[in-house]
């Protein structure tokens, strides 16, 4: 079993988890069920899943864990830039989280990786 609070990837998608409430706080009361909802169960999905992931008993396990986290990386990827072209999102804060996104996804892919070629 791993600590998930010892990865970096868990840290970075937890920040953008904050970055992206605080963003959303703004919305519309009429999108609190619709998009805001969705952007935030998204995103909060990417560091749930690292932290579950970390505790199953196998690395096959802890990848099929990250595999579900860079989907929801991806969905949230989608909903900022729908958010941004509705003018949910002013165009700086979209390119801020959608940085931070992009970033996760490479970590993630990162860690995937690197967990395929670890000696069995």
């Amino acid at each position: 079993m791993k600590n998930f609070r010892d990865l970096k990837v868990w840290a970075k998608s937890h920040q953008l988890t904050l970055d992206v409430y605080r963003a959303t706080r703004g919305f519309p009361k009429d999108e609190l069920y619709g998009l805001t909802s969705q952007i935030r169960r998204s995103c909060s999905s990417i560091p749930a899943n690292i932290a579950e992931g970390c505790g199953r008993g196998s690395d096959a396990d802890f990848g099929r864990f990250l595999q579900i986290a860079m989907g929801s990386a991806c969905e949230l990827e989608y909903h900022l830039l729908l958010a941004c072209e509705l003018e949910l999102l002013s165009v700086d804060v979209h390119e801020s989280l959608d940085y931070q996104v992009i970033e996760v996804k490479r970590m993630l892919t990162a860690l995937l990786q690197k967990l395929r070629t670890r000696p069995i």
